[in-house]
């Protein structure tokens, strides 16, 4: 009807949101939810079946509808009076035409009869008629008592299972693990038929330790399309707490047949990537981003990543389709120093040292990268350490102040046994300048000039002591894992393009808590190690 609000749009479906996935009643939109205990696939915490809160988007009023709802109300109340008017006129009408035709009526009943005039005659059938209706509507009342009472009886169930479930999801997000338990009991003896009393009892089983039960009644939830895809999502994440990440898999697939889910989306891509499937993982981000689960800029990333890591694999067996597909992927993210330092690699090994140099130069420029850096000196095979000296320089003067720059004058200068301008070119990182201290990398090229000068001497202890307490240098950082090399996934998480070029946080004293974990190059699944030292990832040597 004109001037009626329209209709608010219906509300996304509560699985599909990053870091958080519901139902049609979340169990988010009353706190955290147990199944939020685990990390997530993608870096963060495992999201809870409900995910957090998804607040619905209603329209904004149209402009002028309240006054043209008036209106309307306005209208309907006249065209009312009028029927009223016209009914009272024609009554009116009636008794007048009665009056001006008079006329008899005559009633022969059990041996009597009874003459009145035609208006009386009318009154009395209407009366009679009025009666009749009465006493109908009297016997159906009679009749329909026990369904009434019945269904008051049923009213007034449903409306404690209501109050059960909405009491047990309160229960759920406050962490009351004996109130969920009990709510969840309850509004299972109320509400039998109930989808939403499947996903309390599920949590209230998480929170009571029982993942059998929880698995269960996530099961059950798949018979019932509303809470199907948010069953789905709770066998996803108990699949992946016992440790069954095919099971998890497949869940998240079945779940991207049901809708287009943010988070079955992230899962199917990371369990490809983390595999080692990069065709696969591809395939993922271009159904991710046609459903736009994730955002162009978000897809482009993505993509280079991937595009890098089947490069880096075909470098050896396929040289010339390695240096393709990493060109591919410096067209979707130039800034990638992964991708510009093996496409540096490639192209020097196809002796093409022009190209070479200048795609280094173009990323140094962008971000200065140690990375970059030894592409940029291992050009050319058998160069001296005075030609090592001037590639140095050369990138120095595309980046003068950067510490990158200066620590590879300064490698290059000690290789070349110029020790003096090696000391020269790091003073200003061990100066530094408004607090700054150098830092571990710096303490120990010292420590190496003066060894390779002078040899064993106190200076070189006092550089390696300042070593030991000197901040940290920027490294490949993701999810907690400190790595001297570049990887497409996150050996933590799974979580795609992860490692980030930044300061690790300062270790903390054994005496409070791990310092931080480390995964050298060349590693290949990282492994917590224990010891006296700051806790580190040790890994296997990649072969």
């Amino acid at each position: 009807m004109a001037g009626r609000l329209p209709l608010p749009r219906r509300l996304p479906d509560p699985m599909s949101r990053p870091g958080g996935c519901s139902a049609a009643v979340p169990s988010s939109t009353l706190g955290p939810s147990p199944l939020s205990g685990l990390p997530r696939t993608r870096g963060r915490a495992c999201p809870a079946v409900g995910g957090g809160p998804t607040p619905p988007r209603f329209p904004r009023p149209v402009p002028g509808a309240a006054a043209r709802d008036r209106s309307d109300e306005g209208g309907r109340s006249m065209i009312r009076v009028l029927i009223y008017f016209a009914v009272v006129v024609l009554v009116a009408l009636g008794v007048v035409w009665m009056a001006d035709h008079p006329g008899t009526v005559l009633i022969t009943f059990g041996g009597r009869e009874i003459e009145t005039s035609t208006l009386v005659g009318a009154i009395a059938l209407l009366v009679a008629a009025a009666v009749v209706a009465i006493v109908w509507s009297l016997i159906l009342f009679v009749f329909r008592v026990p369904s009434l009472l019945s269904g008051a009886s049923r009213s007034r169930r449903r409306q404690r299972g209501m109050t059960a479930l909405s009491r047990g999801l309160v229960a759920v997000g406050t962490g009351d693990q004996a109130a969920a338990l009990r709510y969840a009991a309850e509004s299972d003896r109320y509400l039998k038929r109930e989808p939403m009393v499947l996903l309390l009892k599920a949590q209230a089983a998480q929170m009571a330790g029982d993942p059998g039960a929880a698995e269960k009644n996530f099961a059950e939830m798949l018979d019932h399309p509303e809470t199907r895809a948010l069953g789905l999502r709770g066998l996803h994440i108990e699949a992946l707490r016992r440790n069954d990440p095919e099971a998890a898999y497949a869940y998240a697939e079945e779940a991207l047949k049901t809708a287009t889910l943010p988070w079955a989306g992230e899962a199917v891509l990371e369990h490809r990537a983390g595999n080692g499937d990069w065709a696969g993982a591809l395939s993922a981000v271009e159904r991710n981003a046609g459903g736009r689960i994730i955002d162009r800029a978000t897809a482009n990333r993505q993509r280079a990543v991937l595009t890098t890591a089947m490069a880096s694999d075909l470098a050896e067996r396929d040289p010339d389709e390695a240096l393709s597909l990493v060109r591919d992927a410096l067209k979707i993210a130039p800034t990638l120093v992964p991708a510009a330092a093996l496409a540096g690699k490639l192209l020097t090994r196809k002796g093409d040292i022009r190209r070479a140099s200048k795609l280094i130069e173009t990323a140094y420029s962008a971000t200065p990268h140690p990375d970059l850096v030894d592409a940029y000196l291992n050009l050319r095979a058998g160069d001296s350490a005075a030609d090592r000296l001037t590639r140095a320089e050369t990138l120095a003067r595309i980046a003068p102040r950067d510490p990158e720059s200066l620590m590879a004058v300064a490698r290059a200068a000690l290789e070349a046994r110029e020790f003096e301008r090696a000391r020269d070119t790091l003073k200003p990182l061990v100066e530094g300048g408004d607090g700054a201290r150098p830092t571990v990398k710096v303490c120990r090229m010292m420590a190496e000039i003066e060894e390779a000068e002078h040899g064993e001497t106190g200076t070189l202890f006092e550089w390696l002591q300042r070593a030991q307490r000197a901040p940290q240098d920027p490294a490949w950082v993701a999810d907690g894992v400190v790595s001297d090399h570049w990887a497409p996934v996150s050996p933590a998480t799974g979580r795609i393009d992860a490692f980030e070029w930044t300061t690790p946080a300062e270790p903390m004293s054994r005496g409070g808590a791990v310092d931080h974990l480390r995964m050298p190059a060349g590693a290949d699944t990282p492994r917590l190690v224990s010891g006296t030292e700051p806790a580190t990832l040790e890994t296997a040597a990649a072969p």
